[in-house]
């Protein structure tokens, strides 16, 4: 059953708003609630919409209800997907950090165009004197600069993890030794939270401040923006064992075979183009015939799990919005801030690594990883496609076309001018005395109207070694355990299956001269060397 949908008083005025194309003064009735909802570390193939797994109802009714994008852009990593995200920028990677003064975020753009604003979740911005490995409960945060605290940084209420991935059962529990990060740091406001209930669970209590910010806020005509970041499906690998029970043995196919029933799908579902095909192997997976089949099959169970458990609390979100009159006045978009996580902190040694309770630390792997973003290649932290593409998902009655597939480029940065357009509000020059980075995004209201229009003439990106520049259909990328430029023509081979750097000598060398421009603006310094 699709979800029902009411009309809420002050939804009348909104029948005509999907003309919204330039910033104009709006009332508050006139401005419509926006939820982005992010996940962590998730693939771009791993929901049922996008061809996975996974039994994702909610999504998948979203995405019927609404939009998917093909080529939508993040960062490929946590961090930078997140400053991006939150002040329509590439990130910076000079010595100010991510999150600086003269940047403005979300909270305090949309605060500023009359809206309420709360984040829940995975924050992964802090700035402190020193790094995160307190072994007390809360201790990162006697240490947080407020520059970079989201409480301070527009937003009206928080709840949720102010640093990286914690213990989803209980997170007062310290990451193991291997992974060198202590215990992370918990805030509601600008309080920490040390004391965690039994049968807590993250993906829930991010869920339940949500829900309370969707009730709180509808009690006025003031919209709200509402950004809930998700630390689920990242490591570790904790799921309650009821979702885990649906998903055990599941996964006994491989990782090979898994990437072609996902492909296949794909192809039915009308997500790949024409131009798509599956790529082939990956220089740190393994063979699946020779692996212990039993626990790879645990570990995937348990990711699945938590996936699972994401999408019903998002089910419970959208009966949350029906039920205070929002459904009809509320854009919902869904998205991932990297793709599949390659990552294997504690190895893979069955003997030592139990997946799903909350007392071990576990990771699906390079194999698994890759295997999530099929039919792509490479995966978090790298700037192929499996690295930087998300699954995105915009749904909004009456407003985003149902059933559209969108295939037009767009990046994280063009969420920040989106939702100022939306709230007739424009970029800020200044805020709090400090003049403000001009925004580098653009709006993609036209593409959620269902248009197909090329936004950016040029988009990069950077992470630990690897780059990439896209300009029309050319992707120029470097490997870092390549090192050297690799060209592909996305409108052609968007899989990045044949390299045509070779045959192209002087387009590599032109575009690559513009990344080096690029990253002299994002100041990458000496942490790139030209060639």
């Amino acid at each position: 059953m699709l979800y029902r949908r009411s009309l809420p008083a002050r939804s009348v005025s909104l029948i005509c708003f999907l003309l919204f194309l330039s910033p104009v003064s709006l009332s508050a009735a006139e401005k419509p609630n926006i939820i982005l909802i992010m996940c962590d570390d998730m693939g771009f193939s791993d929901i049922g919409c996008y061809g996975g797994e996974v039994q994702t109802p909610h999504l998948n009714r979203l995405a019927q209800e609404g939009m998917r994008f093909t080529q939508f852009y993040n960062n490929a990593k946590c961090t930078t997907t997140r400053a991006s995200i939150l002040t329509g920028l590439y990130p910076r990677f000079g010595k100010g950090g991510h999150m600086r003064q003269n940047m403005v975020t979300l909270g305090e753009a949309m605060k500023t165009a009359g809206y309420h604003t709360g984040l829940s979740g995975k924050w992964h911005l802090m700035k402190t004197q020193g790094y995160a490995k307190s072994e007390k409960p809360g201790g990162w945060l006697n240490r947080y600069d407020k520059t970079t605290h989201p409480f301070f940084r527009g937003f009206d209420s928080y709840y949720g993890v102010l640093d990286g991935c914690c213990n989803f059962f209980d997170p007062t529990i310290s990451d193991p030794p291997y992974k060198r990060a202590g215990i992370r740091s918990f805030g509601h406001d600008d309080k920490a939270v040390t004391e965690f209930k039994e049968g807590y669970y993250t993906t829930d209590a991010f869920t339940d401040h949500t829900l309370g910010m969707i009730k709180e806020y509808s009690d006025n005509e003031r919209p709200f923006f509402i950004h809930l970041c998700y630390t689920a499906p990242h490591y570790p690998l904790h799921a309650k064992p009821a979702d885990i029970k649906k998903y055990a043995g599941k996964f006994k196919m491989g990782w090979d075979q898994m990437r072609k029933d996902r492909w296949k799908r794909l192809q039915e579902m009308g997500i790949a183009g024409e131009n798509w095909s599956l790529s082939e192997g990956d220089s740190r997976a393994y063979a699946w015939e020779t692996a212990n089949q039993e626990f790879e099959d645990q570990r995937m169970a348990v990711y699945a799990a938590m996936i699972d458990s994401m999408d019903q609390n998002i089910g419970r979100i959208m009966t949350t919005l029906k039920e205070t009159g929002q459904l009809d006045n509320t854009l919902v978009l869904f998205l991932s801030d990297n793709g599949g996580c390659s990552e294997e902190p504690g190895g893979r040694n069955p003997q030592e690594r139990t997946p799903g309770p909350k007392d071990d630390y576990v990771a699906v792997g390079p194999a698994w990883g890759w295997a999530q973003n099929s039919p792509f290649r490479r995966y978090k932290s790298w700037v192929h496609e499996g690295g930087i593409s998300t699954p995105m998902i915009a749904w909004w009655p009456g407003k985003v076309p149902a059933g559209a597939i969108n295939r037009s480029p767009a990046h994280i940065i063009d969420l920040m001018p989106t939702f100022l357009e939306m709230a007739g509000a424009e970029y800020p020059k200044t805020y709090q005395g400090h003049e403000i980075l001009p925004v580098e995004g653009t709006s993609i209201l036209p593409l959620l109207q269902g248009e197909e229009k090329t936004l950016h003439d040029s988009l990069a990106w950077y992470w630990s070694g690897n780059r990439a520049l896209r300009q029309g259909p050319w992707k120029l990328v470097w490997d870092k355990g390549v090192g050297e430029w690799e060209l592909y023509d996305i409108s052609a081979d968007r899989c990045e299956t044949k390299n045509l750097a070779k045959q192209q000598p002087e387009r590599v060398q032109q575009m690559s001269k513009d990344w080096f421009a690029w990253a002299e603006k994002v100041e990458l310094g000496t942490k790139v060397k030209q060639k």
